[in-house]
Formats: C-alpha cells, sequence, structure tokens
C-alpha cells in the first residue's frame, strides 16, 4: 500500500483515527498536511508547513513519519509541549496506526536524577537547610523506586527547586564512564533508549545541544536520523542562536567552587589551599555580583569596558579562577571527582578568557544579571550561515512546521533567519470559523504606547472589555513593568480574581484560571504562546502593544547595525517581522476550539496610524471587527441567550 493510500485511510471517517477519538471527523487541511509531509520524507527534501490552530498538526507529522519506517526525530518548543507529544498523542497512535513502532522521550541532562551526585550531598559536610535536607531525603526515597529518574515525574520536590543541583549532574560536573554508578545512569539509559527508537522525542534546546555538540557523546544523534521534525519551529532560530554561542555564568563558578569543596572533604582534606581557593572564588563570585549593581538588565559590553569596578572584579574573578585550577591540578589524582573538577576549572577558564578577549567582530558580547547570578555572553550575530551548513552535513529530510511561520502570507523572514534555501512551503488556515467566533475591538482614541499616561489609558479601555466578559481574560504585556503597574490599578477597579505572572510558578497560575472560571490574568512573554486554554474560561485576550523587541536590546541592537552596514532594511527585514508572528502568536491563545467564542483588544493605535499596521491586520485570523464597546457587550449577550 502506497503512502497517500494509507494516509487516507488512516485519517477517514471509519479510519484509525475516528475509532480512538470519539467525536472525529476528518479535516481536509490534516489530511493535505500529512500528505505534503509523506512526499517530502519520500523524496528526501526540506518542506516549510504553516497550519494554523485546530489542523491537527501534530497526527498531521506523526502519521507520516511512523509510516515511513525511517528513523525519526521530533523536536518540540518546550518539555511541556514534548510530555504531552510523548505520554498523550504517541500512545494514541500505538493503539490505532496498526504498524509496530518504538518510542522514547529524551530530555537535557538536567531532567535526570544522577544517584552519584545524590549521594555525595548527603554525605556532605557543606550543611543544608531543614527544608533542603528534607527534600533530599524525598528525592533519596523516590530514587529507589524511579524507573526512568525524570525529574518531572517527582511530584513531592518541584522540579524549579534549587535543591536538585545537587541531585542532578551538568555537562561539567558528569564523570561519564569513570562514574561508578555508570551502568545504572537515567541519563545513560535514556540515551541508549533513544538510540534504539524509530521516534524519538526531544525539545529545541536539546536539539541544539547536539548541533552544537557540546555534550560529550551525544553528538552522534542526528547523524542517525532520517527525517528531523521540528514543530514550534518560529522559536528554532533564537534557541540555536543561544547554543553557539559561549556563556560563563557565575551559577557555573559558584557551582565549581562548591563542587570542589565538596570532593575536599571527601577525598583532599590534607590539602587545606585547596578549600581557601574554593572560598576565595565564591566570595568572589558574589562580591561581582555586587559590582554590577542592583538593577536586573541584559546589557551592551561597553557598559562592563566603561566601569573600572566591574573590569577590576573580572580580574580577580580570573587570577582566582586560576589559583583554584592551579590547586585541583595538584588534587586531580585523588579521585575522579576531583579530576573532573579540574578540567572543568580549565574550561571555564578557556571560556571566560575567550569571551574577556574577542575583537572578531563576529560576535556580540553582552552580559545579564538576575536577582542573585549574572552571566557574560557572546553570541553570533547571524546563525544562518551555521544552521544552512549543519543542515547540509547531513541526509535527512527537515520538516519546519508551526501555527506562525509566515508574515503576511510570505515565508521569506523564517527562510532567510535559518538559512532554507529553496523549500517548499505550504500554508493552510485554521478550520475555526473566526467571523463568526471572534470579535475584533480596535477602539478610538487610544494614546501611542511612548505616551507617559499610555498604561493608565489602556486599561482604562480594557476595563468595560473585561466586565463584559465577566473576568475570564488574559491581558498580555509586553514589559513586566507595564504588567505591574496594569495590576496595581486594576486590583482597585475589577470585582474578578487577579492573577499576576510571577507571584507563582506559570502551571498553578494556569490551572487556577481554569479551575476560576472568571479570573483575570496578567502575563508577559511566556503567556503569548504555549498555552492552550479551551471553553469558556478564556472569553477574551487584551494585547497591550504590539510586541517589538526593546531596541536597547544588546543582541539586538548589534544585529540591526551589522544589518544596516550591509546595506538592507532592519526594520522591514527583521524587527517588523518578529513583532508579527508574536502578536500571531498571542492572539492564537484566544479560539482553542470549534465552539471556542472570543473578543480580541490590541491597545496599539500604530495598527491603523502606522503603514505599517497592515502587515499585523493582513497576517492575523479574519475575525469581524468594531471600534464600538457595545458591539462588544452584544457579542457577549448574544452567548448568555
Amino acid at each position: 500500500m502506497d503512502s497517500q493510500q494509507q494516509i487516507d485511510d488512516f485519517f477517514a471517517s471509519d479510519g484509525g483515527l475516528a475509532q480512538a477519538i470519539p467525536s472525529y471527523s476528518p479535516r481536509t487541511a490534516q489530511i493535505e498536511m500529512a500528505s505534503v509531509i509523506a512526499q517530502s520524507i519520500e523524496d528526501q527534501e526540506h518542506v516549510i508547513v504553516e497550519a494554523g490552530t485546530g489542523t491537527g498538526k501534530t497526527f498531521a507529522y506523526l502519521v507520516p513519519a511512523i509510516f515511513s519506517g525511517k528513523k525519526v526525530i521530533v523536536s518540540t518548543g518546550t518539555k511541556n509541549l514534548q510530555d504531552q507529544l510523548f505520554n498523550k498523542d504517541v500512545p494514541l497512535l500505538r493503539k490505532t496506526i496498526g504498524i509496530p513502532f518504538s518510542a522514547a522521550l529524551l530530555k537535557g541532562r538536567a531532567n535526570y536524577l544522577c544517584t552519584y551526585r545524590l549521594e555525595i550531598a548527603i554525605h556532605s559536610n557543606l550543611g543544608f537547610s531543614r527544608e533542603e535536607a528534607a527534600a533530599l531525603a524525598k528525592i533519596k526515597k523516590w530514587s529507589k523506586s524511579t524507573r526512568s529518574g525524570d525529574i518531572a515525574d517527582m511530584h513531592d520536590v518541584m522540579e524549579g527547586n534549587p535543591v536538585w543541583m545537587q541531585a542532578t549532574s551538568t555537562r561539567e560536573n558528569c564523570l561519564g564512564q569513570e562514574c561508578p554508578e555508570y551502568s545504572e545512569c537515567f541519563l545513560m539509559k535514556a540515551r541508549k533508549k533513544a538510540q534504539e527508537a524509530n521516534l524519538i522525542v526531544v525539545n529545541h534546546h536539546l536539539l541544539c545541544a547536539d548541533w552544537s555538540i557540546r555534550e560529550t557523546g551525544f553528538g552522534e544523534l542526528l547523524p542517525n536520523a532520517d527525517v528531523v521534525i521540528i514543530d514550534e519551529a518560529h522559536q528554532l532560530a533564537d534557541t540555536a542562536s543561544n547554543f553557539l554561542g559561549l556563556s560563563v555564568g557565575s551559577k557555573q563558578i559558584s557551582d565549581l567552587a562548591k563542587d570542589a569543596l565538596m570532593e575536599y572533604f571527601q577525598d583532599a582534606a590534607d590539602m587545606p589551599d585547596l578549600r581557601v581557593a574554593s572560598e576565595n572564588l565564591e566570595h568572589e563570585v558574589k562580591d561581582m555580583r555586587l559590582a554590577f549593581g542592583l538593577d536586573m538588565t541584559r546589557g551592551d559590553w561597553k557598559d562592563i569596558e566603561d566601569n573600572p569596578k566591574i573590569m577590576e572584579g573580572l580580574g580577580r574573578l580570573q587570577e582566582h579562577l586560576e589559583a583554584l585550577a592551579d590547586q585541583l591540578e595538584l588534587a586531580s589524582v585523588r579521585s575522579k571527582g576531583l579530576e573532573s573538577c579540574f578540567k572543568r576549572a580549565e574550561e571555564l577558564e578557556d571560556q571566560l578568557k575567550k569571551i574577556l578577549q574577542d575583537k572578531s567582530g563576529k560576535w556580540v558580547r553582552w552580559y545579564e544579571t538576575h536577582k542573585k547570578s549574572f552571566s557574560l555572553r557572546l553570541t553570533p550575530l547571524d546563525v544562518a550561515s551555521e544552521f544552512h551548513a549543519f543542515m547540509a552535513q547531513h541526509s535527512a529530510s527537515w520538516v519546519f512546521t508551526s501555527a506562525t511561520l509566515s508574515v503576511a502570507d510570505k515565508f521569506d523572514y523564517f527562510s532567510r533567519n535559518l538559512g532554507i534555501n529553496n523549500a517548499p512551503s505550504h500554508t493552510w488556515e485554521s478550520p475555526f470559523d473566526f467571523p463568526t467566533q471572534s470579535l475584533f475591538y480596535h477602539p478610538k482614541g487610544l494614546p501611542l504606547p511612548n505616551s507617559p499616561d499610555f498604561v493608565e489609558h489602556i486599561v482604562e479601555v480594557a476595563i468595560p472589555v473585561i466586565n463584559a466578559s465577566q473576568g475570564r481574560t488574559f491581558f498580555l504585556f509586553t514589559s513586566h513593568r507595564a504588567l505591574q503597574a496594569a495590576a496595581k490599578i486594576l486590583d482597585k477597579r475589577i470585582s474578578y480574581p487577579i492573577l499576576v505572572q510571577g507571584d507563582k510558578p506559570k502551571a498553578v497560575l494556569l490551572d487556577e484560571f481554569k479551575q476560576l472560571g472568571n479570573a483575570v490574568l496578567l502575563g508577559t512573554s511566556s503567556f503569548w504562546e504555549g498555552i492552550d486554554v479551551r471553553g469558556d474560561a478564556l472569553s477574551t485576550v487584551i494585547i497591550d502593544k504590539l510586541p517589538f523587541s526593546s531596541p536597547g536590546d544588546p543582541v539586538l541592537k548589534a544585529r540591526l547595525e551589522a544589518m544596516e552596514k550591509q546595506g538592507r532594511k532592519p526594520f522591514f527585514e527583521y524587527q517588523l517581522p518578529t513583532a508579527v508572528i508574536a502578536l500571531r502568536q498571542g492572539v492564537g491563545r484566544l479560539i482553542r476550539d470549534v465552539n471556542d467564542r472570543g473578543v480580541l483588544l490590541v491597545c496599539d493605535p500604530r495598527l491603523l496610524k502606522k503603514s505599517y499596521g497592515h502587515m499585523f491586520l493582513n497576517s492575523i485570523p479574519a475575525m469581524s471587527r468594531t471600534r464600538d464597546i457595545k458591539d462588544v457587550e452584544a457579542f457577549f449577550a448574544e452567548k448568555e441567550l
């Protein structure tokens, strides 16, 4: 049976999918998308595929991939999507598709319990708080029963708990084959299973780590794949950019100092200079963070060069790192753990030197500060040529898919960013009836985003919409500052529950939002995409302004300057398309199901006042439009009838 016949039969009204999903009915777009992907796999060609919300793109790429019988890697944008695909979609297909296939889930090493590190932590002399000790005890108990070692399966200690750093490994502190626990290593077992599987489910971070071959013994995954499917492909260029660069963070250096201290207590207690060097380095890291000031920011390297205090601190940091490396070299013969610490110290020395001394012009040098940490970074100006060369090294067929790859029906921006030449592109619009199911409200008299009272004004505009919607709103912002300002005003002005990003973990906020059924959730970038709230709980999406990236961002600034030097038009080639795709993602939160109804409010007058506004309007679904709040009230009243 040829692949087209297999696809037609499986997606038919009496086919495999219909037997598994009671409410299933065939979707033309889904079948066409599956057919296009099957053909590209058969012809060993790359393809770009855009499919609107509700097309069913996951099955549209999984089914032809499995029917092909080839070795397939599927990469998703986030770990949550990765888990959903592997734990929900793959088992359903295994029951219905009619041919046997093996599948494996593979995450980065920080997602797997390291029993060796756990034992060292439990028996160390560093001293943990009562809460940390209790958490380590729970992890120890779980370690005896878990089969996968995936920390996402351990519900008694949350994934974000810092104590996991003591019970997982990093590339730097992993002992590899020298580890006494190597034969039982959860990470190695997961990798071995992935090597043997027909279908491997990864995420973009892991895919790019494999690409850059940063992970020892892991760079062989991709060469073995016949097909690579990139879901949420609009995120890939940014992820790739991070992995192709260099980064030295205070956490890496501090972890090295702490690990060296643990190894000192265990195997080198007669070497006091090692302890002094470890403690000195850890203190210097803390002083270095203070030298950057209290603000959390992303800054240009020139800020560092113009600040004598920071420059002197970096000099001392290098000296202390070198001193620890010297002591670790002397101690490295004592144990594999000390030898590993020495290698890490050497590598960090080398990376820090490269960042501090780079003058090549191929990289953007910048820094970032968080509440208690900082990082120094080198990021490539352009990933297109690197990615193009990477794809050329392998014979795999690449499938790029997302609901948002095009800008005003063109794929130039996406293709150019990744150096994808001559790949055919296809698009299928969402099957949802947007003109009936949704209303786009754009009121008159909105101030420009640079107005001093912009936030106050848009909240005044938003309140009648929130009231008409009876809560049930996502209020999406392009900055945390605007979000906090709006939260203060809304708290006194509306009677609906208000949930604010940052107050609780994202997953907890989303669960609360769904359970309350009348809440207003205020979020920034991480709530613009990858969020699926179906039904009446989400009936309004409000967007504060067009999501242009901050022109002060050091990486963006350098890229725009480089494009100008090449005689290109950075606003139209880069800034505008990036903002259009971000807006499309935000708008995509509104209608998630055939029965959903909702109102979209975009509070930015540039949509109609600027010549480029049509690029945004032409890139979002064809909703009914109004400038009158009475139409919004009537839209919701219609639902009540």
